[in-house]
């Protein structure tokens, strides 16, 4: 079981996804099939993905898996993580992270710098701050994918990422990183459906819901 002290590391998975102001510099090839990999992701208003989340490294004896879901409003930078025992949740302006189990939430500003974390960015970190190369295909369970590995312009505290891109749907279907600590954090996408329906509500934490909450505010 994820310890606290992590904070499962699925959010620092999502967080540590993120980019500087310098544009990419790719292979033709990559470039070609993350643009159209932009263009219909940037076509929705809004996702929902299922997802499982693993960290691995077999150094410090870590092998760990669980499930998740997340709502993604990129257009007005809301989202909303859950995971575990955690959820994480903004409306574009603040950011809520709750912790189930201590029934407690902590409250932050959100960051709008260059280099600022962000979930509602994670299917487009490939924008911006990395250099893209394109792998080749592999078949599975009868799909085609397009595989293309991210290397980072700027320093970060992972070496590289690895996409996994369904050719057909056009859509990221697995995100490997690897960060320097040898850690390997694995995103895999289970279902991806756009569109979605769902209350402005979901995008805040109404602490009167909670009772008992421990509001933590940082801002």
């Amino acid at each position: 079981m994820i310890n606290k002290n992590r904070k499962i590391g699925l959010l620092g998975l999502i967080l540590l996804l993120t980019f500087s102001d310098i544009y990419a510099q790719t292979d033709a090839q990559a470039k070609a099939i993350l643009a159209g990999v932009s263009k219909k992701y940037r076509s929705y208003d809004m996702v929902k993905a299922d997802f499982s989340y693993g960290i691995k490294n077999p150094q410090a004896k870590i092998n760990e898996t669980q499930n998740g879901t997340l709502y993604i409003k990129s257009k007005l930078n809301k989202y909303k993580v859950s995971v575990g025992t955690q959820e994480l949740i903004s409306d574009g302006k603040v950011q809520w992270t709750y912790l189930k189990n201590d029934n407690e939430v902590q409250v932050s500003e959100i960051d709008n710098s260059a280099s600022a974390l962000n979930p509602a960015q994670i299917f487009t970190i490939y924008e911006k701050g990395f250099k893209s190369v394109y792998l080749g295909e592999t078949k599975l369970n009868n799909r085609v994918y397009q595989n293309i590995e991210l290397a980072p312009l700027a320093e970060r505290s992972f070496s590289k990422i690895k996409l996994r891109i369904d050719k057909v749907n056009k859509q990221i279907s697995n995100i490997v990183v690897y960060d320097k600590n040898g850690n390997v954090y694995t995103y895999l996408i289970k279902t991806f459906t756009p569109n979605v329906k769902v209350s402005e509500s979901m995008f805040s934490f109404d602490a009167k819901k909670y009772p008992g909450v421990d509001v933590v505010d940082l801002r």
